[in-house]
């Protein structure tokens, strides 16, 4: 083969792998380490490599968010903000169906199952919503309550104010 073929269909490879990264339709929480593949701390361009480039900037936000949707003009999905050019925050926007957490929560779930489920949690009390908290290993997990349901989750650095 030759190293011009060889190049193209390494290139090829590349450009498929950039082209399938999406949001994941049914993401998934790992406590204080990742929401949807997305970790506190990692560069932009890692959050791109995994979400791909398919993303709204916002506006009127103070610090750079990025918002991934299932759908075009659907409001469901995640949002990332930024803090130089790194993830300083993640959390799903408002209830994308099928999302779950690794300790068997599923968004939706009532709140007694989110305590069961999660452990000790902290609640923060946030304009509409709560947030039942745990920090660990520099991370604060988040599980934001509305009407006494599971509505998202968050990850935020530890100690940080989860309220969005």
């Amino acid at each position: 083969m030759s190293r011009a073929l060889a190049c193209a269909a390494v290139a090829a490879l590349c450009l498929a792998a950039t082209a399938t990264a999406a949001l994941p339709r049914t993401g998934s929480l790992l406590p204080s380490r990742s929401l949807a593949g997305v970790h506190i701390g990692e560069p932009a361009a890692a959050v791109r490599a995994t979400l791909g480039p398919g993303y709204g900037v916002c506006q009127g936000c103070t610090i750079t968010t990025w918002y991934f949707n299932l759908r075009r003009f659907d409001e469901r999905g995640l949002a990332v903000e930024l803090t130089s050019g790194r993830v300083s925050a993640v959390y799903t926007l408002w209830q994308p169906a099928g999302w779950h957490a690794s300790n068997g929560l599923v968004l939706g779930a009532a709140q007694a199952q989110v305590t069961k489920a999660a452990g000790a949690l902290v609640p923060v009390p946030c304009t509409g919503y709560e947030a039942l908290v745990s920090d660990a290993h520099g991370v604060r997990t988040a599980y934001y309550i509305v009407d006494e349901k599971l509505w998202g989750f968050g990850l935020v650095k530890a100690l940080e104010s989860p309220c969005r």
